[in-house]
């Protein structure tokens, strides 16, 4: 009988282990879905706050980069608005902002420039840290008819699970822009926006490359290795 306790007490420590990874399994999961559920409650109360925000006047503008009609488009808007912060993000090289906004002899004081984005999830994943900051409730999304109706759905989705209501402002366009989309394109960018829009209320990504308009030095930059869009003849001519 001796020779049975050691296999009886192995046998009884592994339904022991086996009981707690159970409860442990059991206590992880009510854990995780609390924490979706709770954060689904929040984006849904946030985004009744946006519908909320959408007679608001606008308090911020969005230009998602892709064609420097935008960025054109977004100087005039600046010359009438000058109150009105301004981020464009992942938009043309520096310096051909900075000459369009001063050929339209537009204020800079309020516009901003972002270039840690590369691709339109990416455009509402950095902005959007910056939108909050800016205490934004209501902004003007500037992008061209080429980019729907992608680009509004994502920010509807991601900036609106945030309180932020988005207006959509369409720019006309000379030529083909850069954005062309596709059916996949937009059900994958749907996608991860969905599930960033859970974890957006958690973690939000910080981007260093952040300049301020007003602060470009045109001698920094070599006019040489420098390609601006020549959409009503934006050139670099130092």
């Amino acid at each position: 009988m001796s020779k049975f306790r050691p296999k009886l007490k192995r046998l009884i420590r592994r339904l022991r282990q086996r009981s707690l990874w159970r409860q442990i399994t059991r206590q992880s999961t009510r854990i995780v879905l609390g924490l979706i559920v709770a954060l689904a409650l929040l984006s849904a109360v946030q985004g009744l706050r946006a519908l909320n925000h959408r007679n608001q006047p606008t308090d911020g503008v969005l230009v998602l980069g892709g064609s420097i009609r935008r960025e054109m488009y977004s100087a005039d808007y600046a010359r009438s608005h000058p109150q009105i912060p301004i981020l464009i993000s992942a938009g043309s090289a520096p310096p051909c902002v900075y000459i369009i906004f001063e050929r339209n002899h537009a204020p800079m004081d309020q516009v901003w420039l972002e270039d840690c984005a590369h691709s339109t999830f990416y455009n509402f994943f950095y902005s959007l840290p910056i939108l909050k900051r800016w205490q934004v409730h209501h902004v003007q999304l500037i992008t061209s008819a080429s980019h729907l109706p992608r680009s509004i759905w994502m920010a509807r989705l991601l900036l609106g699970a945030q309180g932020i209501w988005v207006e959509p402002n369409i720019v006309p366009e000379m030529g083909i822009p850069g954005n062309q989309e596709t059916r996949l394109k937009t059900i994958l960018d749907m996608t991860r926006a969905g599930l960033w829009t859970f974890i957006s209320h958690i973690y939000r990504p910080p981007c260093e490359a952040i300049v301020h308009l007003s602060e470009v030095d045109l001698d920094q930059w070599d006019p040489q290795q420098v390609h601006c869009e020549h959409q009503g003849q934006v050139e670099w001519d130092p």
